[in-house]
This record gives structure tokens, C-alpha cells and sequence, in this order.
């Protein structure tokens, strides 16, 4: 129990949702208005990362953090409560923190051992520039559905995906969009992810019944979606055709290319595929590649450092650049290894510690509470879970307490309305998961960009499944189509 008689809380599996009886919705909020002003300033005015230098969002959080500390101080809220929310967010991102490290080495690697060139050389001859976008929906959507995970479809096949593209000629923004539209579709509908299961658990409801009935409003959302891509890939510029065969001989003339480079990846997805965890699925795809550069690229091996051996090392730990003739290519055979997810870590433990503050504080449960009371129609009550889903995943950067507290704080609401447990848990992950990439802090948003190489706000406007997601639930809401009933039961 807490010394605090002001505070209670309660438990969803390892995430603990605190309230506080004294604290004020307009003091909730205070945090959340100061941190979304100096990031909109800084974005606005202040071109991105120049405010504080490299690490200004990173500070900003802190600093957004620092201003719920205070709120909490003024409502009673010992520091101990505070450490403890802080400690609890932390641990959460330890896993992601490892996958993140282990991505920028499976960067390094795959460059070096001819994994990433060998997936373009070979993509580029596949994919025709004009069904590139919808192409790669499809793709990403298939392989996160076997593997139940966005973050893993972006590491493997997402990273190729967006060096293919970009040798065609096409924008960043709109290949990681597309990117990430199939892999959150996949993640949302595939009964191995970790979200799919979370949001019918809090709502009361069993996994399949949630995937059915979440297919109502994800399928025509994908659908939308293709269609936007194909219409897209149909009226876009690209150098692809023309640049072709001249990008093909560089890349040959650079690396050894053969299809046994591919045995790499196959074996790191067949392992996500056997549910091996990602962490040692991915050091596998690490090590294998260190071990296919020494077979098939000791010219590059050589090029790069004075031994082989610290090559490889040096693609695992730091930068390393591959140039050829050609500077398209010199941008896309370039990594930042381990090194280059550090200011991405950062981000996300920055993020941390501001939710966790503000989960300590009381604040996330008070928004959530205070967005219930506005609605009291059906239709407000989706509104007000899919407002909720949105506030967290800004206020908490974390997609996990966007479908847990409101998952919790809804559950009553719903039967009251005799609303099946169902509508709730397709709401949460409509507007929960697939929202939490959108937020340049989130540990999502973060994520992605970090792996795919691209700004979050580069990519935010072409994810169209992602942000179409929470304007097709309240569309059927207010329609009133597919909104099951307890009775029906």
C-alpha cells in the first residue's frame, strides 16, 4: 500500500495504472501542453534538433517529465511513487532496447556480408516501380502476420524494402509508410503478436473472437489502403527504368552477388516463424552474416579496416560506408551499426521516464477518467475510448498502456451499454497500436524511424492504414454497422 491516502492502483499484468483523488484534469494536463509546445516549437521553428542540440527531444521529455514531478510534488505524490513508475517503464523497453542494439548490427552486417545488396540487386529486376507501394503492403502485411510483429517485419524485410525503393527512385516517406501500413495490418491480425492478445484480455473477451471481429473494420481500412498505394505508384516519378542497368553493374562490380546471401534472412524469419525470441533470432542473423562476409566479401572485408575480423567488428559497433560509383548507392550502403540506434534508445528512455512520471502522478488515469465522462451515447463512447488510446499513446509513449488503461477504465462502460466486450477491444487496438507510430516519442515512432532510417513525420502522412485506422472505427460506430450487442450473445 502507499503511504499517499490520495493514491490507489491497480494491476493489468506487469503494468501498474496509479490514480489520484486530489489531482485536477487541468493539472493533468499541464504536463502534456508544456511537452507537445516544445516539441511543436521545435519542429516549427527551431528546424528539428537545433533547440539543444542532437539530443533535443530527448531533453524535451525530460524537461515535459520535470513539470509532471512538479504537478505530482503540489498533489502530494512522494518521489518514491514517482522512481518506482519510472523503474516499472524502464524495465518494460529492456527487450525493445536489446532488439534495437541487435538491428543497427544486423545493419552493419548484412551490408558487409552482401545480404542487403543482394536483396536490392535481386528487388530491383522483381519490383517494377509501378506496383512498388501496394507491393510492399502486401509483403510486409504477409510477413508480420507469421511473425506477429511489426518490429521484426521492419528489421528484416522493411530495411530491404525502403534500399530497393530508394534505388527506384522513390521517396523515403512513402516506402516506410507503406512499410508500416502491412506490417501493422499483420500485427494487428495475426494471433502471435503481443497487442492482439493484450487488448481482449483487458476487455473481457478470447483472441479469435477479437481477430473476427476486428477484421470488420481492419480489412476494408487495408483495402483503402492498396488503393491509395496503387494510385500512388501509378502517378509518382521514379529514375528506376532508366538508372536500371547502370545501378544492377554497380552493384555487381562491387559485391559478390549469388542467391545463397539470402540463406541469411530465410534463416532469421524460419526462426521467428518457430517462435524463437527475437533477441536470439536476430543474433543469429548477426553472426551468420559476419560468417557469410568472410566466404563471400573478403575484397570489402579488406577495403574497410586492416583486418577482416576488425571489419566486422567495426560494422557491428560503429559507421561504416561501402562507396561505389554511384551516389545513390553511397547513401543506401551505409550503417550506423550499434552506434547508430543510440540516440533512438535515448529517445525511448527519455519517453519512459516522462509516462512513467506521469503514470506516478496519477495524470494518465485522470485523462482517460475525465475523456469518459464527456460522452454518454454509444457513439461518445467510442469516441471517447479512441480520444483516450490517442491521449496515452502522446502522453505515456507506450502503444501497451494505450490499450491497458483504457482497456481497464472502459470495461464497465461498455456492458453498461450492453455493448459486447468485443467493440472494446477492436477499439483499442484500432486506435491504440496503430497510433503509437505515428508519435515522433513513442517508443513506436521511435523504433521505426530508427530502423527504417526515415523521420517519423517524414513517414506519418503515407501510413495510411495506421492513422485511417481510428477514423474507420468511428465511422462504423456512427453507423451503427457491426456494433454487437451483449444480447447477441
Amino acid at each position: 500500500m502507499h503511504d499517499n491516502k490520495n493514491i490507489s492502483e491497480f494491476e493489468a499484468g506487469n503494468i501498474h495504472v496509479i490514480k489520484n483523488k486530489e489531482l485536477r484534469i487541468q493539472e493533468a494536463l499541464i504536463p502534456v501542453l508544456i511537452l507537445m509546445s516544445m516539441l511543436a516549437y521545435n519542429i516549427f521553428f527551431v528546424d528539428g534538433q537545433e533547440w539543444f542540440g542532437t539530443y533535443t527531444n530527448q531533453i524535451i521529455l525530460l524537461l515535459g517529465g520535470a513539470v509532471a514531478a512538479i504537478v505530482g510534488f503540489l498533489n502530494k505524490v512522494s518521489i518514491k511513487i514517482m522512481l518506482k513508475e519510472i523503474w516499472e517503464n524502464l524495465k518494460s523497453v529492456f527487450t525493445p532496447i536489446i532488439i534495437l542494439f541487435l538491428v543497427g548490427a544486423l545493419a552493419g552486417t548484412w551490408l558487409i556480408s552482401g545480404v542487403i545488396p543482394a536483396m536490392v540487386y535481386y528487388g530491383l529486376q522483381v519490383l517494377n516501380p509501378t506496383i512498388f507501394l501496394p507491393a510492399s503492403v502486401i509483403i510486409c502485411a504477409i510477413i508480420s502476420i507469421a511473425t506477429g510483429s511489426s518490429w521484426t517485419t521492419s528489421a528484416t524485410v522493411g530495411i530491404a524494402l525502403v534500399g530497393i525503393g530508394t534505388a527506384l527512385g522513390i521517396d523515403t516517406g512513402m516506402i516506410a509508410g507503406a512499410v508500416i501500413s502491412g506490417a501493422y495490418f499483420g500485427d494487428k491480425m495475426s494471433p502471435l503478436s503481443d497487442t492482439t492478445n493484450l487488448a481482449p484480455a483487458m476487455a473481457g473477451t478470447d483472441l479469435f473472437t477479437h481477430i473476427r471481429y476486428m477484421s470488420i473494420t481492419t480489412v476494408p481500412t487495408l483495402i483503402v489502403t492498396l488503393v491509395f498505394f496503387t494510385v500512388l505508384s501509378l502517378n509518382i516519378e521514379t529514375s528506376g527504368n532508366a538508372d536500371l542497368s547502370g545501378l544492377l553493374l554497380t552493384i555487381e562490380q562491387t559485391f559478390k552477388i549469388t542467391p545463397l546471401l539470402f540463406i541469411v534472412p530465410v534463416v532469421v524469419i524460419a526462426l521467428i516463424l518457430f517462435k524463437t525470441k527475437p533477441t536470439i533470432a536476430l543474433s543469429a542473423g548477426v553472426l551468420l552474416a559476419a560468417v557469410f562476409s568472410f566466404i563471400f566479401q573478403p575484397d570489402i572485408l579488406n577495403q574497410l579496416s586492416d583486418t577482416k575480423l576488425s571489419s566486422i567488428i567495426n560494422a557491428i559497433l560503429t559507421d561504416t560506408q561501402i562507396t561505389t560509383e554511384n551516389e545513390k548507392l553511397n547513401d543506401l550502403f551505409a550503417s550506423g551499426g550499434m552506434q547508430g540506434m543510440i540516440w533512438t534508445i535515448l529517445l525511448i528512455v527519455s519517453a519512459m521516464v516522462f509516462g512513467g512520471i506521469m503514470d506516478g502522478i496519477g495524470a494518465l488515469a485522470k485523462i482517460t477518467t475525465s475523456l469518459l465522462k464527456v460522452f454518454h451515447s454509444t457513439f461518445g463512447l467510442f469516441a471517447s475510448t479512441v480520444g483516450s488510446c490517442l491521449a496515452i499513446n502522446i502522453s505515456a509513449s507506450d502503444q501497451y498502456l494505450a490499450i491497458v488503461i483504457p482497456g481497464k477504465m472502459y470495461a464497465n462502460a461498455y456492458k453498461e451499454k450492453g455493448l459486447a466486450p468485443e467493440n472494446l477491444s477492436r477499439t483499442l487496438e484500432d486506435s491504440g497500436t496503430v497510433t503509437s507510430v505515428l508519435i515522433p516519442w513513442n517508443t513506436c515512432g521511435a523504433y521505426q524511424s530508427g530502423v527504417l532510417g526515415v523521420d517519423t513525420l517524414h513517414y506519418a502522412g503515407y501510413a495510411i492504414f495506421n492513422w485511417l485506422s481510428p477514423f474507420t472505427t468511428l465511422l462504423f460506430a456512427a453507423l451503427s454497422v457491426k456494433i454487437r450487442q451483449l444480447t447477441d450473445k
